[in-house]
């Protein structure tokens, strides 16, 4: 067996819901040792959130946290009271990584935000991240990733028409992208530890990772130039065409050729038609004044044919549309099964259930899930009694009191 990428590295997880816990994730799919932080009872509240099997909620059924936290280890543990408190500070001590998505004032009510922990803990990275940040007027709020995402002007950047209300985005961006911004920037620290010394906290912000990602490269320069910026187009591009979402026989197909050669590519793969062959169609601007007579006469040719089937033909001449592939059909899909992305993981309350693999392989060390999300505090008495050495009777009294 090869040796994981990030083999020795030990991380713990005082975060719930999307971001942290999916920071979190990314380093156990490299080998990092993850041991994760839940509130006794309840645990982490995308234990509640599903989706869930015959939509009947249950502690360990939850499709999100199954997702989320594969690889790790669960303990259950109250840092709020002062023994919790005392015990978590004793897993800091064999900590290099501390990942947490807690409201700065929250941490440090429990006496664990980086300026209460830093001299005691002088080489530990701590991962903070929020919806807007360590600092600023918005630092004190409750925000979620809907007002992360918002924040940033995407909400009126993407998706919807633009003499309509903007559209409802995708579920969890903003904690997403900001999980992966404190990833890449964890790894660079824990890099810059080994290569100078100490520790750091990383403020990562997920309005300003989804500001600088989706509405950034095409809207603060103009702004900042001349006072413009660029809003939703509804579906398709208007000054353009074919660049449009079409059905067909199964489902949709987003069918795009803006160049002149893909154009011909495109007409080729639909045979030929005559209408297609007048010489002013050869300018993209020309095809975009008469959108709706071509997009009439695709969808003549779209029908006739599966999405996969669009895809093949349009690939084999060079045009760069696409299926609009489902759920199922990912989760089903032959290229992504033989990648190793999507595959079969046994869990002890879901069964046998669907999982992603990493996103990114390395040659030596693929990484991915090895081992399902764990039950809530299954690893209480690994962690606590055999790496802590709590005794029996301590941790009975611990358990009793609610601590563990």
């Amino acid at each position: 067996m090869t040796t994981a990428a990030l083999e020795g590295v030990r991380v713990l997880e005082l975060g719930e819901g999307v971001s942290a816990p999916f920071c979190a994730k990314v380093f156990s799919d490299y080998g990092a040792s993850v041991i994760k932080v839940e509130k006794p009872g309840s645990g982490d509240t995308s234990r509640h959130l599903g989706p869930f099997p015959n939509d009947e909620p249950h502690l360990e059924k939850s499709g999100l946290y199954f997702n989320l936290n594969s690889n790790k280890q669960s303990i259950t543990l109250d840092v709020s009271t002062e023994k919790g408190k005392a015990l978590f500070l004793q897993l800091l001590e064999s900590t290099d990584v501390l990942i947490e998505n807690n409201l700065p004032s929250q941490m440090k009510e429990w006496g664990l935000d980086y300026a209460s922990i830093a001299e005691q803990f002088p080489d530990l990275i701590v991962i903070s991240i929020t919806p807007f940040g360590q600092t600023g007027p918005y630092s004190k709020w409750k925000g979620t990733d809907l007002n992360a995402f918002h924040l940033t002007a995407a909400g009126s950047r993407y998706c919807g028409k633009p003499d309509q209300p903007p559209l409802m985005h995708g579920t969890f961006s903003a904690d997403y992208f900001g999980a992966y911004t404190g990833i890449a920037w964890g790894l660079a620290a824990l890099y810059g530890r080994d290569l100078i010394g100490g520790g750091q906290q990383l403020d990562v912000s997920c309005a300003e990772s989804i500001a600088a990602i989706f509405t950034g490269a095409q809207n603060i320069g103009g702004y900042a130039q001349d006072g413009k910026w660029e809003t939703r187009t509804g579906v398709g591009m208007p000054l353009a065409a074919p660049a449009t979402i079409l059905p067909c026989k199964d489902g949709y197909v987003w069918m795009i050729a803006l160049t002149t050669d893909q154009w011909h590519g495109l007409k080729n793969a639909m045979g030929n038609p005559e209408w297609a062959d007048l010489e002013m169609f050869d300018d993209m601007f020309t095809r975009a004044q008469n959108a709706d007579l071509i997009y009439s006469m695709m969808i003549d040719w779209t029908m006739t044919l599966s999405k996969q089937e669009i895809m093949d033909v349009v690939q084999e001449n060079g045009v760069p549309s696409t299926a609009v592939f489902t759920v199922a059909d990912a989760a089903d899909h032959p290229h992504l099964k033989e990648r190793g992305f999507i595959f079969d993981m046994e869990h002890p309350a879901l069964g046998t259930i669907k999982n992603m693999g990493a996103p990114i392989k390395l040659c030596d060390s693929p990484g991915g899930p090895v081992r399902a999300a764990p039950l809530l505090g299954e690893h209480n008495d690994i962690v606590f009694k055999e790496k802590l050495k709590i005794s029996d009777v301590d941790y009975g009294a611990l358990n009793e009191a609610g601590v563990i």
